[in-house]
């Protein structure tokens, strides 16, 4: 079940909104449990024992570390074993069959491959739980007694299959002690809608251009083709995953929850640090809070800070997804941000704004590349070929096509991916008063009814970071 499905939209999100409010509300958290038990089984049946049971062993095992506060080698012992079982479950179902393939490669061996699905969210609710886990180990935040409140901290429906991550003291108070009112529901169903319309308006839209570019022989593509391919997918994911983040955001606050933001228009950046610290902000954050600090950071020299941002963005690109080129794509981003930390930052902030921008915006296209395809080779000849390095031609009939049929789009996509959209609905609300709200809602609507037209009649609809 997605967000933007209409049996999520009119039937379980109506349902849970109703039961939520008209119960109690010492059970209010056992209904968003229950809620989100079912949510998640509904696409994965049977690996929710597999979450229930990932649950109950961080939940016994913050307890454990917590009441061994003074035998230091048994605290340390029970939270290292914690770890492991959690990341454990999380390489056997996502890097097992990687590293047999690998195997196999290397050794040339033929060792045999049981395909298993992924479970939804694993990567997700996993970080959840070990974020979790080390905060109580290192004495951040106080073990959680109350099962149902920390099942539902690791099994909230709005975050639960693709974020954003939400580490348990962010969200430690909230869990007793939030409000619900009906200015921030208002909020939140204003979040979500505008989430959807990133995602079922130009998402979707716009990623059918990739998807039809990317699926034909290389050397049947010209170099504008193979630009205007992956600038749709550039496009693409930014408004698929910042889509679901806002919805997911927006859900939150209708159940009270008040959820960190994890995009800030990272295309509007001037260096790729600048850009990761927009970008999926909740996955940045908790890598530098749970690896590249606890290594060291960049306090012991140059050279042991690249081995750390070496480690970081290879673990970085590897979350993504069990393949060679998500660990390229990974280190690349790693190298960029040591070579800026060295030298290339102080020139980015002496050259002008547009300049750099461009850099950042290059690089980052030029890596999304290395994201969605499966081999690195396939990855390289696509990157030769928008540089002209091969014997394709720079425009023909497809990309005169393609542009002319969806230029508007892109141009729409490209202005929404600015704070521009943003700036103008905060402008009409202070500046028009009770009759900015009434326009502000009048939007909202039609890109409701837009929205839930489309729905009605596309069948494409994925969420591209389910996969991960």
């Amino acid at each position: 079940m997605v967000f933007s499905s209409l049996i999520f939209l009119f039937m379980f999100l109506p349902i849970t909104l109703i039961i939520y409010y008209i119960c109690p509300r010492k059970f209010k958290n056992l209904v968003i449990l229950i809620m989100s038990l079912i949510f998640y089984a509904w696409g994965e049946p049977i690996y929710i024992f597999l979450m229930i049971g990932s649950i109950l062993i961080d939940y016994i095992g913050g307890l454990m570390i917590e009441a061994n506060k003074e035998d230091s080698e048994k605290r340390t012992a029970i939270f290292i074993t914690v770890i492991v079982l959690n990341l454990s479950f999380l390489f056997f179902f996502k890097y097992y069959g990687f590293l047999i393939d690998n195997i196999n490669g290397i050794f040339g061996v033929n060792l045999q491959i049981r395909n298993l699905p992924l479970p939804l969210g694993i990567s997700f609710y996993t970080f959840q739980l070990i974020s979790y886990v080390a905060d109580v180990y290192m004495g951040k935040v106080v073990a959680q007694r109350n099962i149902i409140n920390f099942g539902a901290y690791i099994t909230m429906f709005p975050q639960l299959v693709a974020g954003p991550i939400v580490q348990y003291s962010d969200i430690e108070d909230q869990l007793n002690n939030r409000s619900e009112s009906i200015d921030k529901f208002g909020e939140g169903v204003e979040r979500f809608i505008g989430g959807m319309g990133k995602k079922v308006l130009i998402a979707n839209n716009i990623g059918m251009i990739w998807t039809s570019i990317k699926g034909l022989p290389i050397e049947e593509l010209s170099i504008l083709t193979a630009w205007i391919g992956i600038i749709a997918f550039t496009l693409q994911i930014y408004f698929d995953f910042s889509g679901y983040s806002d919805m997911a955001i927006g859900l939150g606050k209708m159940f009270g929850f008040e959820f960190l933001e994890n995009f800030n228009h990272p295309y509007m950046s001037k260096s790729i640090s600048e850009f990761w610290r927009r970008w999926h902000i909740s996955l940045g954050s908790w890598f530098r809070d749970y690896i590249y600090i606890p290594l060291g950071g960049n306090r012991r020299g140059k050279a042991v800070q690249f081995r750390n941002l070496l480690i970081v963005w290879f673990a970085t690109g590897l979350w993504h997804g069990a393949s060679w080129n998500f660990v390229i794509w990974g280190l690349y981003f790693g190298v960029f941000i040591f070579l800026e930390k060295l030298f290339l930052g102080k020139i980015l902030n002496k050259v002008p704004d547009a300049i750099a921008h461009m850099y950042t915006v290059v690089l980052v296209i030029i890596s999304w590349v290395f994201f969605d395809t499966s081999k690195v080779n396939d990855a390289l000849n696509y990157i030769k070929l928008m540089f002209g390095m091969g014997k394709n031609i720079f425009m023909d009939n497809m990309a005169k096509y393609t542009l002319k049929t969806n230029l508007i789009l892109i141009v729409i996509a490209i202005i929404c991916s600015t704070p521009l959209i943003k700036n103008l609905i905060a402008y009409i609300k202070k500046n028009y008063k009770l009759k900015g709200v009434y326009i502000v809602i009048a939007m909202n609507m039609l890109v409701l009814i837009l929205s839930i037209v489309y729905l009605v009649s596309e069948s494409y609809n994925p969420f591209l970071y389910f996969r991960f």
